[in-house]
């Protein structure tokens, strides 16, 4: 092992002294509403006296720039001002920067507005926030995740190191979903929870993304479906200049990637990933089972012409993991035993057409594919409890539009459908529940097809120079639930001055239940579509170019949720949570009532210099009403949060990284511990419901990037400590069946990562 560490050294301090570490920065630049390019854009390198101009085609190019960090600024005539942080040059590599441009009202048409490091969000309600791939990469204890990065958002209660759930707002991760590049796809975790965009493990390979906005509320009416959350995420191009592979060794396994031009007209990217715990740990280390997956994910892109480009994505992930029943013994608090293994695919095609200065359209078709195969006996008796051998299955069409009609007036229109094939086969042994009820046996095989049709509208009015109203209309039918909807949506901003603004938004959204839930009693197709009142309001300040201060309060309200009367104190979609999948249920009612509200409050700042950061906290309260007409807790009400991290950057090869989570402890039912007994299996204390709570939880994540730049190549090694200070934090108590009593789960003590990325 020592000589293969100072293999390592001597081979980097030999390629470090050969480096000739010059890089290529190109991109394109346009309009940020049409598409179109923009003619002769000022682009500035910040500290230098490096400039550009955008050709014809809207294109720039800076040569031979030295390898390292550098903050590109984009200015033109009549358009808001955007600066790009963390644009990392690499050697022997072109970087690619493509930025769209946010133009300004005719009052302002012969000015440039330095909105700067937050343009992006210029048109959005503060109930957004966009990070680049480097933020992504970079932040401590995110492993390269995409949604353990929003960990650090106030919009988000704190649940489980083990888990990336996005809790937003009061929600359950089945209020989520994910769009990369205008295709739609339900979960980007490995280990999915069926119906949820619950997982341990991201499956993104985070060196694709050009960069991630995240909705927690009064997102558009393009969007559907969905009650919480909406994440954008965009793919970078690959680049066109040469065939450029790369490898990956991390937490998520070890991998590698490649990308290079298809002729002169198009690119591509490629790559895969394997986990290798199965090959450095035993079982004994992992609780008794030790998972394995592999993921792959690719995009192609091709222009036709000047005005049409197309794209082909592709996310392939395959699970699986297994614990045996003698394993099983040996683990105090495992009260199953068993397997699951699964295969998710999503395949797309994008068609973006440019219609010249008047707008552009995006339509994609893609097919989604999910095979569960799940197999599970209780422990203690060795009895069959569970079988989920299903796929679902369907097509995706999606049509969104924009038309300017005139400079301060433009729409957004277009379509979603959906065609679910599915086959359920899934069987649910007779068990008895937290609450001592008896729940019959359920067995389902049945082919079950469905189509969703949703339509939509979205007006953009500049009222005034600084008065915008968004506000839209979208209707959505089911034909499987025979519902249709309309869920009406509006935004007002104010801006008191070109640095400070507020927002109010206000709208109805709507989410059918579950597919696999729908095909366990045909009489719940006559069910509510649950839907929720988002009403928000928001103060955004510039406190200077790159540092934003954000406050925001929301309430939102929820009606028509499924609730089992035979579990009337209990609220149905947290199930995905509570017991890591949707149980059988003999009945549903459409009673259910919940609501969420709370301040936010966020510091973020953009890396202009030596540093960068966020602080946020929050306060808020989330109830539920089930069956029983009693208001309790959520299981997620942590009811207040605050959030610090931050880096520092002392040079082009060095940077050091932080983040602390402090979050109220979130409520729990406790066990009535003499039924449990006598039981000889956990049953829930009735007059406790969700009345109890954890102890807070607090976690210090830290991590150190060292970066090379060799001949024609760079690497990255980094080390990340997670829970640096070894908190032992709950993830929650549960009943030992073995020794009959009850158990504590913890989250994770302090875990070392360590990393390297080598691009050649």
């Amino acid at each position: 092992m020592k000589k293969a560490v100072t293999i390592i050294l001597l081979l980097i301090s030999y390629l470090s002294i050969s480096a000739s570490s010059n890089g290529t920065l190109k991109g394109t630049v346009s309009d940020a509403k049409t598409k179109q390019p923009l003619i002769g854009v000022n682009i500035i390198i910040v500290g230098s006296n490096l400039g550009a101009t955008t050709d014809q085609s809207g294109k720039y190019i800076f040569r031979n720039l030295d390898a390292g960090t550098y903050t590109i600024q984009f200015s033109y005539i009549g358009y808001s001002k955007v600066t790009k942080t963390d644009v990392i040059v690499k050697p022997g590599r072109s970087i690619y920067l493509n930025v769209g441009m946010e133009p300004l009202p005719v009052e302002l048409g012969n000015v440039v507005v330095s909105s700067g490091y937050f343009s992006d969000l210029k048109n959005t309600p503060v109930s957004a926030v966009t990070f680049s791939s480097e933020e992504i990469r970079r932040a401590p204890g995110s492993a390269g995740d995409v949604s353990r990065i929003m960990y650090g958002l106030p919009a988000l209660a704190k649940v489980n190191d083990s888990r990336n759930s996005l809790i937003v707002r009061g929600g359950s991760p089945v209020e989520n979903t994910f769009y990369i590049d205008n295709i739609e796809v339900p979960n980007i975790n490995h280990y999915p929870v069926e119906g949820s965009s619950d997982g341990p493990i991201g499956i993104l390979n985070v060196d694709f993304i050009e960069d991630v906005t995240f909705h927690t509320g009064g997102f558009s009416p393009a969007y559907g479906d969905k009650l919480s959350s909406i994440m954008e995420i965009d793919y970078r191009e690959g680049n066109n200049d040469g065939i450029l592979p790369q490898l990956n060794l991390n937490m998520a396994g070890l991998g590698g990637a490649v990308e290079g031009p298809i002729g002169n007209k198009g690119s591509f990217m490629f790559s895969t990933n394997i986990s290798y715990l199965d090959l450095v740990a035993d079982k004994a280390e992992t609780g008794g089972a030790i998972p394995r997956y592999q993921d792959a994910q690719g995009k192609l892109t091709y222009n036709l012409d000047d005005q049409n480009k197309i794209t082909l994505l592709e996310i392939f992930s395959r699970d699986e993991i297994n614990l045996d029943y003698d394993d099983a013994l040996k683990t105090d608090l495992t009260i199953v035993y068993g397997s699951t293994n699964g295969i998710m695919n999503v395949s797309g095609l994008n068609w973006q057409r440019l219609w010249g200065n008047i707008g552009y359209s995006n339509t994609s078709l893609a097919y989604n594919y999910q095979n569960y195969d799940h197999n599970y006996s209780e422990t203690k008796t060795q009895r069959h409890l569970y079988t989920n051998k299903s796929s679902e299955n369907s097509l995706v069409l999606r049509n969104v539009n924009y038309l300017k009609l005139s400079e301060f007036h433009g729409l957004d229109f277009g379509f979603d459908g959906k065609y679910y094939f599915n086959n359920f086969n899934l069987y649910y042994n007779e068990w008895q529940d937290h609450f001592g009820n008896v729940n019959p046996v359920l067995t389902v095989n049945e082919d079950f097809q469905s189509i969703k049709i949703g339509l939509f509208i979205v007006d953009h009015f500049e009222i005034s120079e600084k008065l915008r109203l968004d506000f839209g209309l979208r209707g959505d039918y089911f034909d499987a639930t025979r519902n249709f909807s309309l869920s009406p949506r509006a935004t007002l901003t104010y801006d008191f001055t070109e640095a400070a603004s507020i927002t109010a938004s206000a709208g109805i959204f709507r989410q059918d239940i579950p597919n696999h839930i729908l095909v366990q009693n045909n009489k719940f197709s006559s069910l509510k579509t649950p839907l929720a009142y988002h009403n928000i309001v928001g103060i955004s300040h510039l406190l200077s170019e790159n540092t934003r201060l954000t406050i925001e309060g929301y309430y939102k309200y929820y009606k028509y949720f499924p609730i089992d009367p035979n579990q009337p104190s209990v609220f149905l979609f947290d199930e995905a949570a509570t017991e890591g999948l949707f149980l059988q249920h003999e009945s549903l009612v459409d009673n259910g009532e919940a609501y969420a509200a709370g301040v936010e409050i966020m510091v973020q700042k953009k890396l202009a210099s030596d540093f960068y950061g966020m602080v946020s906290g929050s306060y808020s309260k989330t109830k539920y009403k089930g069956a029983d007409n009693t208001w309790r807790n959520r299981i997620y009400d942590n009811q207040y949060n605050f959030n610090l991290e931050g880096g520092y950057v002392p040079n082009d090869e060095w940077e050091f990284k932080v983040r602390w989570i402090y979050a109220g402890g979130a409520p729990y039912t406790p066990f009535d511990i003499a039924s449990s007994k006598a039981m000889r299996e956990g049953i829930w204390d009735l007059s406790n419901i969700n009345s109890k709570r954890m102890p807070d939880y607090h976690s210090l994540n830290i991590r150190v990037d060292k970066r090379f730049y060799f001949n024609n190549s760079n690497m990255i090694v980094y080390l990340s400590v997670w829970n640096a200070y070894g908190r032992e934090n709950i993830a929650q108590y549960v009943w030992d069946e073995v020794k009959n009593e009850q158990g504590v789960q913890k989250q994770w003590s302090t875990l070392p990562v360590i990393g390297i990325e080598y691009e050649f």
